[in-house]
């Protein structure tokens, strides 16, 4: 009787053993080596675009502010990165409920080589890792030459963990708007519609720079914006098609409708500005080029080709009037944020509403006989703009009364590299 319950023992605890070792083998058989390598690549490319846009902000300030404005963007490589990893992850990944995640992922807590989807989940957890470090990165732009750095820094902070990190959670953390079925395949709203429209608050909050608009405040080096362009644009097909996770079809069309969006709003911003000041810059060509990649953004993955043109078109002339207008309205938007990333984010967005087939993903749009889509699309746009300009506007008014905004009248006519970070970008 004894040997028998030892030897029932025996081979229970084997088929015990066994089936955890299956377990085991069909956990590690999720991760696909193919998409591991792809998000892995694409997670890098996404970090260039950070010293890309550095670059692009860096040369259309002025020559005394270059390394204030490079700085502000390739500062928040270091503080995103540990905001993310003790506690940005976890408020825009964790379960929580439907608004804000929780801190079940605290200092990547749980975050392991486990499968998530068909890749590691701390590899997930970095190419969102690097979403998040570029999307405050590029409010930077609206504030250059005039705000201090110190509180840039904090602002940074406070801007992803109660803005970013929430917003990232309604759209791709399992929040409200995901329930509401809102399309955003790479950021339109939780990247470009966020910064962009937090620029707007910025502006408004921080008052125009010295001599604004009177004083001529040409680019210092249209080669160095142009660089950056490029650094961007490759570093986008990371965005956008690394936004799928995995390498296969839907990853490919998202990198071929990203170039032709980017391609047509490039032109589309040329002849836009071609026809109306008489002449065609190799500013706007650039500054075309982003709007189209903005605006791509959101529809990627889940548009064609000629739909893809409609967008770049709509994006590189809508953009270009948007910054026209600026003067209208009389905000100091100092390299034109708003009007590329706040309404290239939007066109975007709308459109995917309008253009979307569920022949490539997602679900149809109102050209493919579902208008109620762009509805959801609508209430989305509202609801990132409202909440993005509104708790942005109240961050930096506390900011303001801690410790203060504005550099000196003087730091600023001085210019920010010396008088802040005592360094020249330009030596004789």
């Amino acid at each position: 009787m004894t040997k028998s319950l030892l030897y029932f023992f025996i081979v229970a605890a084997g088929i015990f053993l066994n089936t955890e070792v299956a377990y085991a083998e069909e956990a590690v058989a999720k991760i696909v080596a193919a998409d591991t390598a792809w998000i892995l690549i694409a997670s890098a490319l996404v970090m260039l675009m950070v010293p890309g846009l550095a670059l692009f902000y860096g040369g259309m300030d002025r020559g005394k502010n270059v390394l204030s404005t490079l700085l502000m963007s390739f500062i928040c490589l270091g503080l995103i990165t540990l905001q993310w990893t003790l506690f940005g992850y976890s408020l825009a990944f964790g379960e929580g409920n439907k608004f804000i995640g929780d801190f079940s992922l605290f200092a990547l807590n749980g975050v392991g080589l486990e499968p998530n989807g068909t890749i590691p989940h701390q590899l997930f957890m970095v190419f969102q890792m690097m979403f998040a470090i570029l999307t405050p990165a590029l409010i930077s732009g609206a504030v250059v030459g005039r705000m201090k750095f110190s509180a840039y820094a904090v602002f940074v902070l406070l801007w992803a963990t109660l803005v970013y990190d929430p917003l990232c959670h309604w759209v791709w953390g399992g929040g409200w708007l995901s329930d509401l079925g809102a399309l955003d395949f790479a950021g339109g709203l939780v990247v470009h519609i966020s910064s962009g429209v937090s620029a707007l608050a910025a502006c408004i909050v921080l008052g125009k720079r010295k001599g604004f608009p009177s004083a001529p405040m040409p680019p210092h080096s249209l080669p160095l914006t142009l660089l950056g362009a490029g650094l961007l644009w490759f570093g986008w097909f990371g965005f956008n098609a690394g936004s799928e996770l995995a390498a296969d079809a839907t990853a490919a069309s998202a990198f071929v409708v990203t170039q032709i969006a980017t391609g047509t709003a490039l032109l589309g911003w040329v002849f836009t500005e071609w026809i109306h000041r008489g002449k065609p810059t190799l500013l706007g060509a650039a500054s075309g080029a982003v709007a189209g990649l903005v605006a791509i953004t959101p529809a990627c993955g889940f548009v064609g080709p000629i739909s893809a043109i409609i967008i770049g078109a709509l994006a590189g002339s809508i953009c270009y009037m948007a910054v026209v207008a600026k003067n209208m309205f009389g905000y100091d938007d100092s390299l034109d944020v708003f009007a590329v990333h706040g309404i290239g984010g939007t066109v975007g967005a709308i459109c995917t509403g309008l253009f979307a087939t569920a022949a490539i993903g997602g679900t149809d749009g109102f050209f493919f006989g579902n208008p109620g889509q762009l509805m959801i699309q609508l209430k989305s746009v509202a609801a990132a703009w409202v909440y993005s300009f509104v708790v942005t506007f109240i961050i930096l008014k506390a900011i303001d009364m801690v410790m203060g905004l504005r550099v000196s009248e003087e730091d600023e006519v001085q210019g920010l590299d010396l008088s802040l970070h005592g360094e020249r970008g330009y030596t004789q």
